[in-house]
C-alpha cells in the first residue's frame, strides 16, 4: 500500500470509528452505492474475465453491505419503518443477485437509484437532528 492509500485508509478507519451509528448507516449506503457504480464500470470491459470479475465482485460487496444493514434492523423498536426497510433490503439483495447471474446493468442501476434515495433521506434526517441539537443515534 502506498503512502497516499495508507493515509486514505487511516482516515476512513478513524471516521468510521468516531461516527455515530446513524452516521455509519449513511456511510454504508455510500459504500454500497460506490461498489455498484464500480460494478457498472465492469460492463465496459472487453475482456470476459475482467467483465465478469468486476461486476461479480462489486455486486457481492454491495450485497454484503445491504445484508449488514438488514441484519442490524430492530423490528421491535423500529416498527413499520424497520419492516419496510427489511422488505426493501431483501428486494435489493434479490435484484442484485439476479443482475449478477444474468450480467445485466438495469437491476444495478435500479438499486443505485433506490439506495441514493434512501441515503439522501437518511442524510436529511441527520441534518435535521444536527440542526435541532439532538444527537443522531
Amino acid at each position: 500500500m502506498n503512502s497516499q492509500a495508507a493515509i486514505a485508509h487511516s482516515y476512513r478507519r478513524i471516521a468510521t470509528e468516531t461516527a455515530s451509528p446513524a452516521q455509519r448507516v449513511a456511510m454504508l449506503y455510500d459504500g454500497a452505492i460506490n461498489f455498484l457504480e464500480r460494478a457498472l464500470l465492469g460492463f465496459r470491459n472487453e475482456d470476459p474475465l475482467e467483465f465478469n470479475l468486476t461486476i461479480h465482485n462489486n455486486i457481492q460487496r454491495a450485497q454484503a453491505i445491504i445484508r449488514e444493514l438488514n441484519s442490524a434492523l430492530n423490528l421491535e423498536a423500529g416498527g413499520e419503518l424497520a419492516a419496510t426497510l427489511r422488505r426493501l433490503y431483501l428486494y435489493f439483495d434479490w435484484r442484485l443477485d439476479q443482475s449478477n447471474r444474468l450480467k445485466t446493468a438495469e437491476g444495478i442501476q435500479e438499486i443505485i437509484t433506490r439506495l441514493t434515495t434512501l441515503r439522501d433521506a437518511w442524510g436529511e434526517m441527520l441534518l435535521r437532528h444536527e440542526l435541532a441539537g439532538a444527537p443522531a443515534r
